[in-house]
């Protein structure tokens, strides 16, 4: 790790800025390697390889890609934020002011552990500035999902970055423990039962599930209608498959009428073929998983406090197959109490709960939330 540090910390932070723009242009356009063997992975073939791999249509890899290629592209405006307007090149002395003030930078790991998921390509972006502050990376992909970690380290080394400052290991649960005991810093994006063991370390970020929601005021509640369009795609963009993806709405009244609603507009998501411009939803990597899901929203809505609305609007049942591939439509769960099972839970699919929670006990009773979209005056 002192070696790899020490490669990235003889170039400027000006020359990493510099190989963050380059390496931008690779990662969306060009041929990288792809093994020790000497063959290489063209964007388009990237874009087919997640897709088969991870379920996701290519234009939402596509999206995805876009999204990654703005965090190589606007580093230095990143940077900017992360440092809260200090000078980069801070990084190469050690030393600098902030307003005036002077401050010193010295950093706490002489490597990131990066423990990923694979739900989704963009969560790549969290580790990328890291390179740029002089920080090399040790990177565990998730098991659907090596290609995007993988794409970007090449990109970054095609670009000029040393070679020294990637780890790339390619393992298992036991894997990744090594990387969390070893590295001064981890982030690690997991479900609940990955990310328990960790959460009193501070050496470790924890990225678990976001269960992420939409709280509607008591002074906009009447004017649902106008933000319809806010909670469809807060519960379906990037086929649902975001920790940023809305779970679970909460609203004063009109509960019935909001369901009913967002339940019909996303009655039209039908699967796609991956090639299709059109697509909108993601199949399942692991079958077993949609299955497990599937069984699990029937099994909680058949005991009582909940019901699919979004039942009434598909002509077929949730759990779908095209071309071999299984799917899971659009699910809109109506709970009765904000304690049902449903009411706060995450899926890997567009999924969401909607329930009535007077305005004063919602931020009391929602509980833990990566992303509160909160529609008030």
């Amino acid at each position: 790790q002192n070696v790899a540090a020490k490669s990235l910390r003889e170039l400027t932070s000006a020359q990493l800025l510099e190989i963050c723009k380059k390496a931008g242009q690779l990662f969306l356009h060009g041929d990288l390697p792809l093994n020790s063997e000497g063959d290489t992975q063209s964007a388009e073939q990237y874009i087919a390889t997640l897709s088969r791999t991870s379920g996701l249509p290519h234009v939402l890899v596509r999206r995805n890609m876009q999204k990654i290629f703005t965090v190589f592209d606007g580093m230095e405006e990143i940077l900017n934020g992360l440092m809260r307007g200090m000078s980069p090149s801070v990084v190469e002395t050690g030393f600098g002011d902030h307003g005036g003030i002077p401050v010193h930078y010295s950093p706490t790991t002489n490597a990131l552990g990066v423990v990923l998921p694979s739900n989704s390509p963009g969560v790549n972006s969290i580790w990328m500035p890291a390179l740029a502050l002089g920080i090399p990376v040790v990177l565990k992909p998730g098991r659907e999902e090596p290609w995007t970690p993988l794409r970007i380290m090449q990109a970054f080394i095609a670009a000029g970055c040393p070679a020294a400052a990637f780890s790339f290991y390619p393992t298992d649960h036991e894997g990744s423990g090594v990387i969390l005991e070893r590295c001064g810093r981890t982030l690690l994006f997991g479900d609940v039962t990955v990310t328990d063991a960790y959460a009193n370390d501070p050496r470790v970020q924890i990225h678990g599930p976001g269960r992420s929601k939409v709280l509607i005021g008591a002074d906009e509640i009447e004017n649902w209608r106008d933000h319809l369009s806010v909670l469809v795609d807060s519960v379906a963009a990037n086929g649902g498959r975001s920790c940023i993806n809305a779970s679970s709405i909460l609203v004063p009244s009109h509960g019935d009428e909001i369901a009913n609603a967002l339940a019909q507009e996303l009655s039209v998501h039908k699967p796609c073929e991956p090639a299709d411009e059109a697509a909108t939803l993601s199949a399942f990597a692991n079958r077993k998983f949609a299955e497990f899901i599937d069984a699990k929203i029937d099994s909680d809505v058949s005991a009582g406090g909940a019901e699919d609305v979004t039942a009434k609007h598909r002509s077929s049942q949730r759990a779908q197959e095209l071309a071999g591939a299984p799917y899971l439509l659009p699910t809109i769960v109506r709970c009765d109490s904000i304690e049902h099972s449903l009411a706060k839970t995450e899926f890997l699919f567009p999924f969401a709960s909607v329930v009535e929670v007077p305005q004063h006990q919602m931020v009391e009773t929602m509980g833990p939330s990566l992303v509160v979209t909160a529609i008030t005056r």
